[in-house]
């Protein structure tokens, strides 16, 4: 006889001489899979590679700004030409940061709606064309007043790419690997973070504002792609299901998911799933409309994991490595600000290789583990860092600083490398994948706005705020991160919900639970004999 296993220790287990009982976290999803074994480097595959790539792009927009003003905030070109200190944060710096977040924030408000409106691939084309005008008034500018005007737009633009991209990325994946495909997404950042430290460190040693100017205008390459290939790539499934085209989903879940099979298990299994899901007459036909978001326990408790995410992800320590790093590496004693710039662009590439590392894993080990563990050790790694620059850095009645200790220092700087590598490996994946998995279509895009709203809410703090505290407070202001991080190891491990290897449909069912997080963590049974793979749940219902 058969029992049916709901939650198990186990991976598998033996049962009978001939197959094993297997524990997944979506039976459905595992004998479709099973049954229809996906291929990465299929013809489909690679059309869907394609797809992906081209709203990845949307990642690279923000993390290339992110690491650009980090880099060009250290120039004496920039700051002489717009009359900023040369030597330390000012209020004014922080204003210049400030500007794009406030553009982010009411940028915001129209994401949604844009992303809705006439689908994903619009969403792109709209936040690319906003894009694109900011950085052509930013880089033209002669006054500060201009430079502000252009990064506002700037931050209106990336608003609605923020939205529109993570959100076509999930629901266009292969279910079988929506982990790192959606999780790849925020990887992404990298690839603008790269090119936005090493530039800038490039042109810092042109004479006058060209030294700035010039990666600044190279701010409208990735947006310009976007725009030039968005309407390459199919509409969202998903999308076209709310609008009632089911003719059109279908066939872009068969070639795209089904090898050209419109009758394969998988497109079975996930048009199903999306017919009882979605609904065309939903709050996403209705821009005003946000009571999806807080109308039931359901809803609310998965607007509260996305506005977790966007606090802890922005939070957790990385803002002053993304913003402020050269001024991080003044406090370890580098004083050569060509160092600062190269140390900085060897930071990216460490953090690309560890969000990477993540996006990959994530679907193994999954998500809560991902982030209770990379959290751990980044408490460890910043009372380590605080330890080391208490001891060994002193600043000057001038506010210089100076360390005792060369070994000590490049001990320090090793340290932030390391942060580097387990923030990204834990959160960079999750960061976008995380808050989409938990959303459902009809609120998909207007609460992946609400995230960026407040994440531009935190970023807004580390922006204004975090500059002027390392002038002033210096080592000390790495405790605040140490008890924050400890504080996001209780929070994530009592209300997080395990959302790997499951539908974005199916998760439904476990966000209606009384306890969420218990009935994620919670596991179906298979049964698999000589490639013949059973789903035990029906054969326990038949008894």
């Amino acid at each position: 006889m058969v029992r049916l296993t709901r939650r198990r220790s186990d991976s598998s287990s033996s049962f009978g001489d001939d197959g094993r009982i297997h524990g997944v976290n979506n039976a459905a999803l595992a004998v479709a899979t099973l049954q229809q074994k996906p291929r990465l480097l299929s013809k489909s595959m690679f059309k869907l590679y394609w797809c992906i790539a081209v709203a990845m792009l949307n990642s690279c927009i923000n993390g290339y700004d992110g690491s650009l003003m980090g880099s060009i905030n250290s120039y004496p070109q920039y700051r002489e030409y717009f009359g900023f200190d040369p030597d330390k944060g000012t209020p004014e710096t922080g204003i210049v940061y400030a500007i794009y977040t406030i553009g982010n924030i009411v940028g915001s408000f129209c994401a949604g709606p844009f992303t809705d409106f006439k689908g994903r691939r619009v969403g792109m084309a709209l936040g690319a064309l906003f894009i694109i005008i900011g950085t052509i008034v930013q880089a033209s500018c002669t006054s500060i007043g201009g430079f502000m005007g252009g990064r506002f737009l700037l931050g209106f633009g990336v608003a609605t790419s923020a939205t529109a991209g993570p959100s076509y990325v999930s629901e266009i994946a292969h279910p079988a690997y929506r982990g790192a495909m959606t999780g790849l997404y925020n990887v992404l950042w990298f690839g603008g973070g790269i090119p936005g430290t090493f530039i800038p460190w490039k042109t810092s040693f042109i004479d006058g504002t060209m030294s700035w100017r010039i990666p600044v205008w190279l701010q409208m390459i990735f947006s310009g792609l976007v725009l030039l290939f968005c309407f390459t790539i199919p509409e969202s499934p998903r999308w076209l299901i709310s609008q009632d085209r089911h003719e059109a989903a279908l066939r872009v879940l068969a070639e795209y998911h089904g090898e050209g099979d419109r009758n394969s298990p998988l497109v079975r299994l996930e048009y199903r799933e999306m017919v009882e899901e979605i609904s065309n007459v939903g709050a996403d036909k209705r821009w005003w409309d946000y009571r999806e978001l807080f109308n039931s326990r359901e809803v609310r408790y998965r607007s509260m994991l996305v506005v977790f995410m966007a606090f802890f992800g922005q939070w957790s320590g990385n803002g002053p490595v993304s913003y402020y790093y050269p001024q991080m590496l003044a406090g370890a004693g580098i004083k050569n600000n060509n160092t600062r710039l190269l140390l900085q662009g060897l930071q990216n590439v460490v953090q690309f290789i560890g969000a990477v590392f993540g996006a990959l894993i994530t679907d193994r080990v999954g998500r809560r583990p991902q982030l209770l563990i990379s959290t751990s050790i980044m408490v460890v790694i910043f009372a380590i860092v605080a330890a080391l620059n208490a001891t060994n850095v002193v600043v000057d009645a001038e506010g210089v600083s100076t360390a005792k200790n060369d070994i000590t220092a490049r001990a320090q700087i090793a340290m932030i490398f390391v942060f580097g590598f387990v923030y990204s490996a834990g959160w960079t994946p999750n960061q976008a994948m995380y808050p989409v998995e938990c959303l459902r279509y009809e609120s998909r895009a207007k609460g992946m706005a609400m995230g960026n709203f407040f994440v531009n809410i935190a970023s807004f703090y580390n922006t204004f705020v975090t500059g002027i505290a390392f002038t002033r407070a210096g080592w000390k202001y790495y405790f605040l991160f140490i008890f924050w991080d400890v504080l996001e190891v209780v929070v994530i491990y009592f209300f997080f919900v395990e959302t790997s290897k499951r539908t974005l449909e199916e998760l439904t069912a476990i966000f209606h639970h009384y306890n969420p997080v218990k009935a994620s963590l919670q596991q179906d049974a298979i049964f698999i004999v000589n490639d013949e793979v059973t789903d035990l749940r029906k054969m326990h219902e038949m008894r």
